[in-house]
């Protein structure tokens, strides 16, 4: 009884983290694991509360006059401010009039790297081993786990991510625009150079920066949190003077480690957010330069023509 009391603190910390396996083939290829499990639940919420926050967010019928425009739940205003800020505070200073049209997928994004990051926090894999010790002699579980700690799925997320925000580019500057802006106006044959270079940084090197950050984040935490309670399992039967201050140690500085891990929960999926949308800005950097020198040329010639006209009514009125 004790053992199973003690699964959160027993064993190797790391065994936490890991993924593990349910179903495999008879190659030894995995067809299940904990992390789908967690991808699987996660796709379920995220389709169920986003239907629920459409319905309570959704304007009402006219008979209901300006209450109609009110948010029914408090849960769904929250998600509403949430969703209001991503798009006006962090998109929109960035990507300008094309905000309308890119917002859905980084919503899309940051919710579910959210959704998994806060499902890590939830002792599913421990839940499934407390209620099945064979499950947990075969370090194997249906569900459970992080699946944001996954280099796999982080990886995979920085994939769509890069593929997004290229193809998002193509799409505005044209094919020719984006070789050409990937070379930065240099001159041949430095033009070679910098295209690898930033051919490297888009394909390569900001979704490795992505996936990683993610992957390092979400691991670093978990692992602590396990250290922190192994310490209390490591005391067991050692004697109140040393396991009593151990455990209320361990206690107390997991409660805190959760804290803060709920913060790194949300913090995580805002920076994947938001570098996405740093990504796709810059690929319009050189046209807002174009466009902000365009605007200084016409309000310099506005103003020489507003001159011009000035002193020659001043010429009229001094003849008249």
């Amino acid at each position: 009884m004790i053992d199973a009391l003690l699964t959160l603190a027993a064993g190797d910390p790391a065994s936490h983290v890991y993924n593990h396996v349910f179903i495999k083939d008879e190659h030894g290829n995995w067809l299940w694991s904990g992390n789908q499990g967690n991808l699987v639940l996660s796709m379920l919420i995220l389709i169920g509360l986003g239907w629920f926050v459409a319905s309570k967010v959704q304007t009402g019928p006219a008979s209901q006059g300006t209450d109609r425009y009110i948010t029914k739940n408090r849960f769904a205003h929250m998600v509403e401010v949430i969703c209001v800020y991503l798009r006006e505070e962090v998109a929109r200073p960035l990507l300008g009039a094309r905000t309308e049209k890119l917002i859905p997928f980084l919503w899309t994004i940051f919710f579910f790297i959210l959704v998994n990051n806060l499902l890590g926090l939830v002792p599913l894999l421990d839940a499934v081993h407390l209620l099945s010790p064979d499950l947990k002699a075969q370090h194997a579980t249906p569900i459970g786990g992080t699946a944001t700690q996954n280099i796999w799925v982080t990886g995979v997320l920085a994939v769509i991510s890069a593929l997004f925000f290229n193809l998002v580019a193509i799409r505005h500057l044209g094919l020719g625009g984006y070789l050409k802006h990937m070379t930065a106006g240099a001159p041949f044959p430095a033009s070679i150079l910098i295209f690898f270079l930033e051919l490297a940084s888009q394909i390569l090197i900001k979704p490795f920066a992505l996936a990683m950050r993610l992957f390092a984040n979400m691991t670093a935490g978990h692992i602590l949190l396990a250290t922190l309670f192994g310490f209390a399992g490591m005391v067991v039967g050692k004697g109140f003077l040393l396991q009593g201050p151990v455990t209320l140690i361990s206690v107390v500085g997991g409660f805190g480690i959760m804290l803060l891990e709920l913060f790194v929960a949300f913090m995580q999926a805002f920076v994947f957010m938001f570098l996405t949308t740093v990504f796709i800005a810059l690929m319009d950097h050189h046209d807002h330069e174009h466009e902000h020198e365009h605007a200084d040329g016409h309000s310099h010639e506005h103003g020489h023509d507003h001159e011009h006209a000035h002193a020659h009514g001043h010429e009229h009125a001094a003849k008249a």
